[in-house]
């Protein structure tokens, strides 16, 4: 073969060979199952006889005239063969044609191992088959191609890169592209590499594992982690925190053979349902307390796992230069090419998540646009947080800063962020290390019972972390919400912003108590609200009537910035003040999709048929003068005393986040909630209540 150690570098790019001992960073992989809406993350193809230049292989402001191979014309973008994908680590390519492995799960970011770990050097390991050109690329912050090495090879047998990872202090991934020659290359397998001795630890590590009532999830990633070796050899335990009324161990035809495989590795805790932060707060303790694990990966029961992904999270915390956060991308489980960010964080002025790089985008589609022509991908994104889809915490972290804070379903993986980035424990959120999970495009968790956690929380993380006086913006921004939904005719929605935000006043203290008690309390509420009354079909409510159509049938448009006060002002006196009109309790004045549910289109209507995001509902919203004078008042109220109280109350958050979010704190609310006896436990003489793990209590189960 014609390789040397490595391989064909310049001298003035080439790195000190190194003979220590290597530890594999990051290994070649193709998709799990052969489907062509997920080949566009794993490998691109492209007709290298084409003359044509594809925009596949070309980045904006860089030189794309070098990825062809030498004395080759550029290649053109096509679509890879699914038949092509039948192995997990190889793959051959046709005579005459070019495979690139610059895609998210194959190009191997540096800028992340450059800004986050001790690595200064690489190895790149490619074994193949055939005879053909090996082409190494990298990449800048701008997004600029740069070709780095070049290697022909023939026959069989293994070639060796040389990398420097000395640059890359800003952005920019490395990647291998694969040109066939005469006869067919095979790729039998490639490795990333680095000196061993630089890693800062060799860890294991637990899965913590939330579910409600999303079996059937759960059971395909217990049997994803146990077909997996790889994971195998590096799993302590899997805990699955089961907090539903439809639980796992309620099919022990599907449950128990995977128990049997996994034996000790799979552990069920049923608890009461208290929410995300109960769940994974659960599995963090149990992580952190079992003696062994270094790392606990929390990750939502209703992902579609790539495997290969926590083997990734775990190595690059190993090396990472001190105990760091690192998280997985997430991608929509529906249309999976799609990532949902690159990277978040918390706008400290407003307290809401916003993109790690400005440049970036919602809902990035790779089958439209690859990593190699999407310059922003490029550029790395440093973070605050990570979500809990799938996020690895160092058990040590666990330990020093204490679990979630007690706040059910929203902001608890945000606030964690922020709480370890004050401790010195920063987030990561790597790339190449992804997951698949319902988007939140097609949700609004804006409306409904979700409305207080979001609100409750949000304020709770200001008061914790906001570093501007009175929390920057976010007592206005709260008080302009209540006006939006009040004039939406979405009542029971502020209904549950008015209970949160008097929760929030009174004080961390009643955190713990309520989180098992709180959802249902909200619930009960809803059937006092007509927009909270929900049919499946529009034919359910009467036919729409309306005697004159509001701005003269004019379409609906936005107030312009400058005219929103006195829109506001105009439109408040409306909801207040006039009455509504007779035949709007009788008959729906209009009916309003989903996407156009508007404030300021909601507003001009007394009644309105109003579908909810997921399309599969309607509800009647009917304006009521006394809600809105109500609860604007009780809005207002609330707000001054936010604004008053705001120093009092941020000192009193802060003092007391160490003991809420403590072992201690934890263990009593977990004894407090155990799995509820349902009639079939009776019936079979089940007992879900039984002595937790490491020494807490409440409802745990081994199936």
């Amino acid at each position: 073969m014609n390789a040397t150690p490595a391989a064909t570098a310049t001298p003035e790019n080439a790195a000190p060979e190194t003979t220590a001992p290597q530890r594999v960073l990051q290994r070649l992989i193709l998709p799990t199952e052969a489907s062509p809406d997920i080949a566009p993350l794993y490998i691109e193809a492209s007709d290298a006889r084409s003359g044509a230049s594809g925009s596949a292989f070309g980045l904006g402001g860089g030189d794309s005239s070098d990825a062809g191979a030498p004395g080759q014309p550029a290649a053109s973008a096509t679509s890879v063969d699914v038949s092509e994908l039948s192995d997990r680590r190889s793959v051959r390519i046709p005579a005459q044609s070019m495979r690139s492995f610059g895609t998210y799960f194959n190009a191997f970011p540096a800028s992340y191992w450059r800004r986050w770990t001790p690595v200064r050097a690489l190895r790149l390991v490619v074994r193949t088959a055939g005879s053909g050109t090996l082409v190494v690329m990298r990449s800048t912050a701008r997004g600029s191609l740069q070709r780095h090495d070049s290697v022909s090879v023939t026959g069989s047998g293994e070639t060796v890169f040389e990398l420097p990872l000395t640059a890359f202090g800003d952005g920019g991934w490395y990647w291998f592209d694969a040109y066939a020659g005469a006869e067919d290359l095979t790729i039998i397998g490639a490795e990333w590499t680095a000196d061993a001795d630089l890693a800062r630890t060799d860890g294991t590590f637990s899965i913590a594992m939330t579910t409600m009532n999303k079996v059937d999830y759960v059971l395909d990633n217990i049997a994803t982690v146990a077909e997996n070796p790889d994971l195998r050899e590096k799993l302590d335990v899997m805990y699955i925190v089961d907090q539903g009324a439809d639980r796992l161990g309620d099919h022990p035809e599907d449950l128990a053979p995977l128990q049997a495989e996994l034996g000790e590795q799979l552990r069920i805790i049923e608890q009461g349902n208290i929410g995300g932060s109960g769940g994974f707060s659960r599995g963090m303790y149990e992580a952190s307390t079992n003696g062994t694990s270094t790392y606990v990966i929390n990750c939502d029961d209703d992902i579609v796992l790539e495997p290969e992904t926590l083997v990734r999270l775990v190595t690059f915390a190993d090396f990472a230069t001190r105990p760091t956060l690192v998280g997985a991308h997430m991608f929509d489980l529906n249309n999976r090419s799609v990532l949902h960010t690159f990277g978040e964080v918390v706008n400290p002025w407003r307290i809401q998540p916003a993109l790690a790089n400005t440049e970036g985008q919602l809902g990035h589609d790779f089958s439209a646009e690859p990593l190699r022509s999407t310059p922003w991908l490029h550029r790395r994104a440093d973070v605050d947080y990570n979500g809990w889809w799938s996020c690895l915490i160092p058990t040590e972290t666990v330990r020093a800063i204490g679990l979630s804070l007690p706040v059910f379903i929203k902001w608890d993986d945000a606030e964690y962020g922020l709480r370890a980035k004050k401790a010195g424990y920063p987030t990561v959120s790597l790339p190449g290390a992804g997951v698949w999970h319902m988007s939140w495009v097609d949700k609004d968790d804006l409306v409904g019972w979700q409305a207080y956690f979001h609100e409750r929380n949000r304020i709770i993380t200001a008061l914790l972390h906001s570093p501007y006086p009175r929390g920057g913006r976010v007592v206005r921004e709260s008080q302009f919400m209540d006006v939006k939904h009040l004039i939406s005719m979405q009542y029971y929605t502020e209904a549950g912003r008015l209970m949160a935000q008097r929760d929030v006043l009174e004080g961390p203290d009643a955190l713990h108590p309520s989180i098992g008690t709180k959802l249902p309390e909200i619930r009960a509420m809803a059937s006092d609200f007509a927009d909270a009354s929900a049919k499946k079909d529009q034919d359910s409510y009467p036919p729409v009537h309306m005697d004159k159509p509001p701005r003269k049938g004019r379409p609906f448009t936005q107030p312009h910035r400058f005219m929103l006060p006195v829109w506001t002002a105009k439109t408040l006196a409306k909801q207040l003040l006039k009455p509504t009109s007779p035949r709007a309790d009788e008959n729906p004045q209009a009916v309003v999709p989903h996407l156009d549910a508007k404030w300021w289109r909601l507003s001009a209507y007394d009644s309105a048929l109003v579908s909810n995001a997921e399309g599969t509902q309607v509800a009647w919203y009917k304006r009521d003068p006394k809600q809105v004078r109500d609860k604007l008042a009780q809005a207002l109220t609330a707000h001054l005393e936010l604004h008053r109280r705001w120093n009092e109350l941020a000192a009193q958050y802060r003092e007391s986040a160490g003991r809420i979010t403590s072992f201690e704190a934890w263990e009593r609310t977990f004894a407090e909630n155990p799995a509820p006896v349902r009639e079939k436990d009776r019936a079979t003489g089940t007992d879900t209540v039984s002595s937790g793990a490491s020494g807490a209590s409440g409802g745990s189960t081994s199936a």
